[in-house]
């Protein structure tokens, strides 16, 4: 009996210890907002970096809530997707805001700020524009695009729903390519609330409850501390390279390093610099849609340009490749989105630079290899000067060249002093001349 009864005691006072810290454990908050920042297109930085920040907020307890502040015009589905599946996943509720004024959410924008547990915007901001567009070379037909496009109203649908947004003005983003304003997004309740700014915004969804990957979870932000978590420089560094105006000229750099190489063996320097920068720009145009016809009107101005330095064409040949490389690149990406093409003010000076290049430095390089040399023995045959005394078959006089006294000997006959020679061989410091007749 008492053996029982001391078994009951040590039960009991276990679970007097566990049961607080359990309570404690279920009840805890934390005091810090993560903070992580979207300022451009959805790339494969840009998912990795929201994600590795989503990680990061679920493995620290004293994070209490991650806030994605976000501008974009749009971006990569697949990208788009990777983020939201790490929202949809994530323990720590994920509240996105539009911010600051003038900043959008469209396109992939939309459907992340329509994935958040909690959505806000702030004054001055739009959301929609979600019509998906071609990503690949070449157009979709009638029946590719209505399938792309029920799939990502399905999308946008199932994503509103579960958070309990509206599911029709999310799917006219898709089908209609709707855009609203900050105001029509919270009544239309496409948005939760609107802030002007963060410490608003975590003090304005204090006491919400929103269901996360662990379960329902009420939120306690009002004075949180906020901790903002910036790229790392090897995500800035590639971010960077994402942009398509920055792909275009390290494209361009690398077909000057490689010519440069091909037409000096040996230099290695900018042969090594042009293979990096053509590594370099077909990793940024990876996630591009590249178009080939764009790429062989590229590479067409570049052999044109080529062939003005060998070929007297009158500038015909430089024209044409200023034309090619110029409508080339505008090919060169093929989307209807803005962001994701080169821009005309990197196109029209690259076009000229490159024309320049080629027809005035490596055109004067290759046309100083067969000019007509000007010192050396080569260039002493063909030279007149006169006779300082006077030369005799089988010995050595002297005579006047261009300023200089020459050891010469006659190639035949005697040449007296003073008269007009032309040289006719060169050996060592004494040359072979012969009379120049006068007329």
């Amino acid at each position: 009996m008492n053996r029982r009864y001391n078994s009951f005691l040590v039960l009991a006072f276990i679970a007097a210890i566990v049961a607080p810290a359990t309570a404690l454990s279920a009840d805890s908050h934390g005091d810090t907002a993560l903070v992580v920042t979207i300022n451009g297109a959805i790339n494969p930085v840009s998912a990795e970096y929201v994600s590795n920040s989503i990680a990061k907020a679920q493995q620290s307890p004293l994070i209490e809530t991650l806030v994605i502040q976000m501008d974009t015009p749009g971006g990569l589905d697949t990208y788009m997707r990777q983020i939201i599946k790490n929202m949809q996943a994530s323990t720590v509720p994920v509240i996105v805001y539009v911010a600051p004024s003038g900043s959008r959410a469209a396109s992939a924008g939309a459907f992340i700020t329509m994935a958040a547990h909690v959505a806000a915007m702030a004054p001055g901001t739009n959301i929609g524009a979600a019509s998906p567009v071609n990503m690949g070379g070449g157009g979709m037909d009638k029946t590719m695009k209505k399938k792309v496009t029920n799939d990502a109203a399905a999308y946008i649908r199932s994503l509103a729903e579960a958070h309990g947004r509206n599911a029709d003005i999310g799917e006219k983003f898709v089908r209609k390519g709707d855009s609203i304003s900050e105001t029509e997004a919270v009544k239309e309740k496409v948005v939760d609330l609107l802030a002007d700014d963060l410490p608003g915004l975590l003090k304005a969804v204090d006491g919400r409850v929103v269901k996360t990957a662990a379960g329902e979870k009420t939120l306690v932000t009002a004075g949180l501390k906020i901790e903002h978590v910036e790229m790392t420089w090897r995500q800035k560094f590639f971010d960077t390279l994402a942009n398509p105006n920055v792909a275009y000229i390290l494209m361009m750099l690398g077909f000057y390093g490689l010519f440069f190489e091909l037409s000096n063996p040996g230099a290695i320097l900018p042969g090594v610099i042009g293979a990096i920068c053509i590594i370099l720009a077909f990793y940024s145009l990876q996630a591009l849609p590249i178009s080939m016809a764009g790429v062989l009107l590229i590479l067409l101005a570049l052999v044109l340009f080529v062939l003005e330095i060998w070929v007297t064409s009158f500038g015909v040949l430089t024209i044409g490749g200023i034309t090619a490389l110029i409508i080339g690149s505008l090919m060169l990406i093929e989307s209807p989105e803005e962001y994701m093409r080169i821009s005309l003010s990197v196109i029209v000076p690259s076009a000229i630079f490159t024309a320049a290049f080629f027809t005035l430095i490596v055109g004067a390089a290759i046309r100083a290899q067969f000019r007509k040399l000007h010192t050396g023995e080569e260039t002493m045959i063909g030279r007149t000067g006169t006779a300082e005394t006077d030369l005799l078959p089988g010995k050595t006089g002297h005579i006047m060249l261009e300023g200089e006294i020459w050891s010469a000997a006659p190639q035949d006959g005697v040449i007296k002093r003073g008269d007009k020679v032309e040289v006719v061989a060169y050996s060592g410091l004494t040359i072979t001349v012969k009379e120049v007749k006068s007329a």
